[in-house]
Order: C-alpha cells, then structure tokens, then sequence
C-alpha cells in the first residue's frame, strides 16, 4: 500500500487549504483514515479521523474548522481546513487503517500558517 498526501503549503492566517490523501494498493477494505501532525518540538496529535462505522472525531483544536470525507472505494481522505492560525503550523501525516494491523503512513506534508 502505498500512501500519497498532497496540499500542503503556505497561507496566511484566516486562510483554508485541503490535504488529499491517497492509500492504494491494498485488497482489504479501508476502516480508518486519519490525519495527525507534528509541529516544531511537538508530539505529533491526531487531528482529525473517519471510520467506515464510527463516523468522524476532531480534536478540540481544529472543531468548526476542518472538515474530514472519506472515499472509501479509493480509498482517499480529504482534510478541508479553514479559518487557519499560525498554531496549525505542522507537518501533517496521513494514516490508513486497514484493521488486524494493517496501518500504512504518508510521508508528511508541510502546512505553514503566516500571521
């Protein structure tokens, strides 16, 4: 499976921007897709996520401001976030569950918040 994230980038605070996330390449069926990311001498935090049967969960940090969809026949997640502050400043990774511990990774994209 491979794992392919796109659009990321440099906006301005207030600004939105959408990260796809791609996770081809398996023959099981997708479970859980998610977003994390890591800022500058942070843990990396889970930012938002989508289950096939739970529906979506946010942390509090990003609620009314992003938006997570799934494709679950790609299977790709779409990460809309808007209103963006300088503390949404990270690398942002997506995460592809296929369940029974099958988990695959991106490889990050910047997303840098100016103020």
């Amino acid at each position: 499976v491979q794992v392919v994230e796109s659009g990321g980038g440099l906006v301005q605070a207030g600004g939105s921007l959408g990260l796809s996330c791609s996770a081809a390449g398996s023959v099981f069926k997708i479970r859980t897709m998610e977003w994390y990311r890591q800022g500058p001498g942070k843990q990396r935090e889970l930012v938002a996520g989508i289950n096939v049967d739970s529906g979506t969960e946010y942390a509090d940090s990003v609620k009314g401001r992003f938006t997570i969809s799934m494709d679950s026949a790609k299977p790709a997640v779409l990460l809309q976030m808007n209103n963006l502050k300088p503390a949404d400043t990270a690398v942002y990774y997506c995460h592809a569950d296929f369940g029974w511990a099958r988990e695959f990774w991106g490889q990050g994209t910047q997303v840098t918040v100016s103020s």
